[in-house]
């Protein structure tokens, strides 16, 4: 069972929150997501346990408890929704030029000097 922990006070570490789980039963993974600019942690993580029941007891165990200070939200993770084709694909060219890659700008053309 995949579970969402948020609310995390931001020194808890992925191994602080397998520690956590693990009274619940046996924790395949927990990972608290890091912030990829500032290397910092973002208040929430996941966690993978083995089974289940073991997952229902910690999410009923642990949902609004105080950890490190601050209280947890815990609920069993959602699937992420499909991302659809439907927005317009970026050319591979990567647009630039002197229009800057601006849709729908046209540079003129300059007959005397057979420039745009």
């Amino acid at each position: 069972m995949n579970i969402f922990v948020s609310g995390l006070n931001y020194s808890l570490s992925s191994e602080e929150l397998t520690e956590i789980f693990s009274q619940y039963g046996s924790v395949t993974s927990a990972k608290v997501i890091m912030d990829k600019m500032t290397g910092r942690s973002r208040g929430f993580g996941f966690v993978e346990m083995s089974s289940d029941e073991e997952g229902r007891n910690a999410v009923s165990a642990l949902d609004q408890s105080d950890v490190k200070g601050r209280k947890i939200n815990v609920k069993e993770a959602e699937d992420r929704p499909q991302r659809s084709n439907d927005r317009p694909q970026r050319s591979s060219f990567g647009g630039g030029g002197r229009d800057g890659g601006r849709d729908g700008f046209k540079p003129r053309f300059n007959r005397d000097n057979n420039r745009y």
